[in-house]
């Protein structure tokens, strides 16, 4: 026990020493001084000569201690003159009087304990908060512009530097640093996204100035699979890392509690620039989630997503197949607002994607649970999206996206170079949320906002060199982070089978899309909607159809309304017009205005059963040849069938949509 004692007294008395220890070089100074003034007295007692060289010494070492000190602080440096002025005169008036002559030991036992606790003081207050100033960073601040700011509180993480900066205020501001990072990386031989700045957005001369010394991004990380297979979709989307070896999150739906709405995401990038793996990170890492569809149009004819294939709700290759898309996805928005609406959610909740069984989110109004089926997030990405710009017109999804965040709809646009010949101001307004990989250094400001790019961000600076790298902007990621060099996780060959397997997990185990957006869908488009749920019911019906008109005869199938014909008995003979086509106009004779009417509606019959439910003029021509019909007369039956309801105009002049056979009945 008593042993027990002494070494815990030992510790403490250690820990005491070693906290005193920084503390002590003033108050040695000051004995050194008491003792070096006692005994100079004893060799320049009285001395006139003496008196004059330690005068001139003390003035000499005064003048010396100012001039030295001209690198740090106005503070600092009268500090140590008026030190280095009372010490040394001290020491003078010692030498030759005597350390008990006059005033010179009350000088010593309250003058001494006063300046050296004044730097004692000081020294704690350098662990604070407040800015504090070193030869180093005065240095660096120097070379590049600098030389007033002040570097105040500084954290230093295992691969990240983050240091408090302070501006002198009336001179500097935060946009002198913006302009100085070029510099700074300079100096300290870095990359020029290894520095960036974020101001304080209440103070103009505040920020931090973030520094991360070694890229961890140099070696690609391949993706082994998706990171939360069966979760949620409100659960955040892994899609690489950082380049302080933080992990690289995004958040697509939006959470009132954080007053976050969905996010639209913008993603932008040059030829060779990852912009097909950071489309697939995304892409696996939504459709491994177990609340959540997917529509996917895509002009390169899923290249790069064919893997994927069986697992989307809805595919399309582009042209009037994304034309109908769009026009869906104009319908199926109110539809689902309206839904969520009638089940008391401001926004899509995860507990919008399951059957309605709680009270509070019941469209009755009874109060009881209405039981109505769960409506699962809905993700529109349109890869490629310049073609689809082209198409339908650079305000196409403008409307989409302005309507969808309540809708429990994200919309993700995909393209090389959103300039503003390519997407509208209010298109691109409306997606804030950005994913900017590599690109032409001129095209940055169109990728990024400007803060953000002052702040440090220039992908320009990778261009296609650096595949994968980028920068993301989107809510719910730290804004300090907009402007932190990330990297995308890359897709290899062995990464096809493991993107076969999720695909085939989506389709057992994934969401279907909801009553709701089925109808709204279907309203609008018919057949064209190829729905996973579609897919399974539609093969079962036609089957049963088939079962239906078919009858077995010696081992083979038989229509129904020809079970009753002998077929060993003689031919009947030909009557007249038995050669002549059923809807076709016989050769060389051009169809009177009904038969051309007929075979008008036909068409579009055809086109609806085939799933193209947009059509122009364009997709008559050889229609038009066959039948010995002109462009205006098709033009002009197209105008008739939409005064009937049969078309609807779409925001591309001389594109129409068919209206399904059920709708406009």
């Amino acid at each position: 026990m008593g042993s027990s004692r002494r070494s815990g007294g030992s510790g403490v008395g250690a820990y005491l020493v070693r906290r005193a220890m920084p503390h002590l070089p003033p108050w040695l100074g000051m004995a050194g001084v008491g003792v070096a003034g006692s005994a100079g007295h004893l060799v320049w007692a009285d001395s006139v000569g003496a008196g004059v060289g330690l005068t001139l010494s003390a003035v000499a070492l005064t003048g010396a201690t100012w001039w030295a000190g001209r690198e740090t602080s106005q503070q600092r440096r009268l500090h140590s003159a008026i030190t280095v002025a009372a010490a040394s005169g001290w020491f003078a008036g010692a030498a030759l009087a005597g350390p008990l002559a006059g005033i010179l030991p009350d000088a010593f036992l309250m003058g001494g304990p006063v300046l050296a606790l004044s730097w004692n003081v000081r020294m704690a207050l350098r662990s604070s908060d407040g800015p504090v100033e070193g030869s180093a960073d005065k240095s660096l601040l120097e070379k590049v512009g600098l030389a007033k700011a002040r570097i105040g509180k500084t954290e230093v993480e295992p691969n990240r530097v983050t240091a408090n900066l302070l501006l002198e205020g009336g001179e500097q501001s935060n946009d002198d640093v913006t302009r100085a990072l070029l510099r700074i990386a300079s100096a300290l031989d870095l990359p020029q996204s290894a520095v960036r700045y974020q101001g304080d957005p209440d103070s103009a001369r505040r920020g931090e100035l973030v520094i991360v010394p070694k890229d961890m991004l140099t070696e690609p990380q391949e993706w082994e699979g998706p990171s939360n297979v069966g979760g949620s979709i409100a659960e955040p989307l892994v899609l690489g890392r950082y380049d302080d070896g933080a992990p690289l999150e995004i958040l697509l739906p939006g959470d009132s509690s954080k007053q976050r709405n969905a996010n639209h995401f913008l993603i932008a990038g040059g030829t060779g620039s990852g912009k097909g793996d950071a489309a697939l990170n995304v892409q696996t890492e939504i459709l491994s989630r177990r609340d959540v569809i997917m529509w996917l149009s895509d002009p390169k004819s899923f290249q790069d997503f064919r893997p994927l294939l069986p697992a989307y709700d809805w595919a399309v290759e582009g042209g009037s197949g994304t034309e109908a898309m769009v026009a869906a996805l104009q319908h199926v928005i109110p539809a689902r607002t309206r839904w969520l609406g009638q089940h008391s959610y401001r926004q899509w909740a995860p507990e919008a994607a399951v059957r309605q069984t709680a009270p509070a989110h019941s469209c009755r109004k009874d109060g009881r649970a209405c039981g109505c089926e769960g409506m699962p997030y809905l993700v529109a990405w349109m890869e490629e999206a310049a073609n689809t710009l082209r198409l339908l017109g650079d305000d196409a999804f403008t409307g989409i996206a302005q309507e969808a965040r309540s809708a429990g709809c994200s919309l993700f646009i995909s393209l090389q170079r959103p300039s503003y010949d390519q997407m509208s101001t209010s298109t691109r307004a409306s997606l804030p949320a950005v994913i900017a990989l590599g690109c032409d250094p001129r095209d940055e400001a169109f990728s990024l906002p400007e803060s953000v790019i002052d702040s440090g961000a220039h992908p320009g600076a990778w261009g296609n060199r650096r595949p994968g790298y980028c920068y993301v902007v989107a809510g719910g990621i730290d804004p300090e982070r907009y402007a932190s060099p990330a990297r995308t996780r890359q897709f290899t060959q062995a990464a096809t089978a493991v993107m076969e397997m999720l695909a085939q997990w989506a389709v057992r185990n994934g969401a279907a899309a909801d009553p709701i957006t089925t109808g709204a869908a279907q309203a609008i488009v018919g057949r064209a909607y190829t729905g996973r749920q579609a897919q399974e019911t539609e093969p079962t019906d036609m089957q049963h159809h088939q079962d239906d008109e078919q009858l077995p005869l010696d081992g083979e199938q038989l229509d129904a309304e020809d079970a009753a014909i002998d077929p060993e008995a003689d031919l009947p003979p030909a009557a007249e017009g038995d050669d002549a086509p059923l809807f076709a106009p016989p050769a060389g004779r051009k169809p009177s205005p009904e038969e051309a009417r007929e075979l008008f509606a036909r068409a579009l019959e055809e086109f609806e059963a085939a799933g193209q439910m947009v059509v122009g003029p364009v997709d008559f021509m050889d229609w038009c040849d066959r039948n010995k019909l002109s462009r205006p007369w098709v033009s002009a039956r197209l105008k008739e069938a939409a005064m009937e309801g049969r078309l609807q105009p779409t925001s591309k002049t001389g594109r129409w949509r068919i209206v399904p056979v059920l709708a406009s009945a």
